[in-house]
């Protein structure tokens, strides 16, 4: 994956509050093992992906934020594909190498990157 590629993630409505995504948006919970999924933006971009992950696989999203490989590199994250058994635009931020403490800095960190960055496809309102 390329410096620039954006990772772009899914944001629960739970996890953007007042006008802010919260850092657990970018947190793997204990059943990820460590591996947060995201959707490589080369593959796919905001919207579709927003699509697929609600309609197709019937989960719940505010909206889609992202942050680079470069990023997630400077938070010594890798990310990579991980096609196998999900989908082709499917990848991971690997937070194993660190424990929980350190994954919780470190997904505040990406939070503000992808806050800074800002909402790239929102809900649309009905």
């Amino acid at each position: 994956m390329k410096a620039a590629t954006l990772l772009l993630r899914q944001v629960h409505p739970h996890w953007f509050k007042d006008g802010h995504v919260l850092s657990i948006a970018f947190r793997p919970f204990p059943k990820d093992a460590g591996l947060l999924s995201v959707y490589d933006g080369e593959q796919i971009q905001p919207e579709p992906a927003w699509k697929h992950y609600t309609e197709t696989l019937g989960h719940s999203s505010s909206g889609v934020w992202a942050v680079s490989v470069a990023e997630t590199n400077g938070c010594d994250l890798d990310a990579r594909l991980d096609a196998a058994g999900h989908f082709a635009e499917h990848a991971v931020i690997d937070f194993t190498k660190h424990g929980r403490n350190l994954q919780a800095a470190k997904s505040k960190l990406l939070a503000a990157h992808a806050e800074t960055r800002g909402c790239l496809f929102a809900k649309p309102t009905e």
